[in-house]
């Protein structure tokens, strides 16, 4: 007597499998073009984040930070690094005070 065992035959594995690589052929590139997008919008947001605190600083202070590291000293900041790592935040110049991202020197 043959007994009726339940479960899923090589084809129909084969079929499930051809189909999640055509998905992930189709998703993945769109992925890797969204990562800097990502990156860029964190970048925005730490900065304006970053801006609102020296704000905060010289009404604190009456004067502007010396440095965005100043910031994070005083906890005003958790960090200036970006999510990258491989970028931070720093003024451009200490006349106007713009935030701007630059790469960070290790």
């Amino acid at each position: 007597m043959l007994k009726n065992e339940k479960g899923f035959t090589l084809i129909e594995m084969l079929i499930v499998l051809s189909i999640i690589a055509t998905l992930l052929i189709l998703l993945i590139p769109n992925l890797a073009d969204r990562n800097e997008e990502v990156h860029d919008k964190g970048a925005e947001a730490l900065i304006q984040m970053a801006e609102s605190q020296v704000q905060l600083y010289i009404l604190d202070h009456g004067r502007h930070p010396d440095s965005i590291s100043t910031l994070v000293s005083e906890k005003y900041l958790q960090t200036d690094k970006l999510s990258n790592g491989k970028q931070k935040i720093a003024f451009k110049d200490t006349v106007h005070y713009e935030i701007i991202v630059v790469p960070v020197n290790e």
